[in-house]
């Protein structure tokens, strides 16, 4: 039995959307083979399982009285606020007691809590967490990093590369993905001195097949299935691709295509590199975004994923 924890207190609308997102995946997966894990402020929370009419043999739920708000500052606030629901999601996961951690609440308490608590894989300079590309065909690609690596080395970006290939392998069932470099141009010596050193790594490395340069305008096309780049840059095209979807919603556009930029179609993103499965959603996420992660968490388990970074990662001699 596969058993996942989830942050109820993380997001906007916790916890009242994470208990609407319990209730969505329970019942599209009524085989006990998934029992939840749900962190959080048992006064709060209980009440809405109660009203929702969750079969309580399903779910555990482990009190976390205090909240690390959205706008605190990660390491102040891990330190702070031991009995966190995402400092007590992150320790379960640390001792065994979680198979996988789910949270949409304080990105930067996450990602600097999992670095603590459970750390990167051996051979892992930097993890990375990506995004997921809706492309004019309806299939789909991937980008990486978007935003946790705002700096990068050109070993990095190689790194990237071969976690996103597996990722899009393993998860996208995409067979055989082929890696773009986000860059200013197509030839080979365009761009920054990251890009200009990043291109003959990211050629000769047997892990990956590299397609060469991607310009911007190839994002959304089937030029390359997995597109790296550093986390400045990343999440610049991310914010930007957040902003198109915005903007048609004000505006009253309706357009198959590109109701594929809304967040909630795909969930969260897992966080590549580190030792056990982590979720992060966005915090505006709605009941169906959680269904999503609790869905992705499970496939994550059940490729096992992290095993095969780890066989094509080697660790970095003392």
């Amino acid at each position: 039995m596969m058993v996942i924890g989830l942050d109820m207190m993380g997001g906007d609308f916790a916890p009242r959307e994470a208990v609407n997102g319990v209730k969505l995946f329970l019942d599209k997966h009524p085989s006990p083979a998934v029992h939840l894990a749900l962190i959080g402020d048992q006064a709060q929370v209980q009440p809405l399982l109660d009203e929702a009419g969750i079969d309580a043999s399903r779910y555990r739920l482990i009190h976390a009285p205090e909240v690390i708000g959205m706008h605190e500052h990660p390491t102040k606030a891990l330190k702070e606020k031991i009995r966190s629901s995402i400092n007590t999601g992150l320790h379960l996961l640390k001792e065994g007691k979680i198979q996988a951690f789910i949270s949409a609440g304080n990105t930067g308490a996450v990602m600097v809590g999992a670095l603590y608590s459970i750390k990167s894989m051996p051979g892992i300079q930097r993890p990375t967490i990506s995004t997921l590309v809706p492309r004019e065909d309806g299939s789909t690609g991937l980008l990486l990093d978007v935003g946790v690596n705002a700096d990068c080395k050109p070993e990095h970006l190689v790194q990237f590369a071969i976690l996103g290939t597996l990722y899009a392998k393993n998860i996208l069932k995409v067979a055989d993905p082929g890696v773009g470099l986000l860059n200013i141009g197509e030839e080979e010596g365009k761009g920054n001195l990251l890009s200009q050193s990043a291109y003959p790594l990211l050629r000769d490395n047997n892990k990956i097949r590299f397609v060469g340069n991607i310009e911007g305008r190839d994002l959304f096309s089937r030029k390359a299935d997995v597109i790296v780049c550093d986390g400045f840059t990343g999440n610049i095209v991310l914010k930007m691709a957040e902003s198109v979807y915005d903007i048609m919603n004000r505006r009253q556009i309706r357009d198959e295509y590109f109701e594929l930029f809304n967040y909630e179609y795909y969930g969260g993103t897992p966080v590549l590199g580190v030792n056990e499965p982590v979720i992060i959603g966005h915090g505006i996420s709605k009941g169906s975004t959680f269904e999503k992660m609790i869905s992705l968490a499970g496939e994550v388990l059940e490729t096992r994923l992290l095993d095969k970074f780890r066989e094509n990662f080697t660790p970095a001699k003392d």
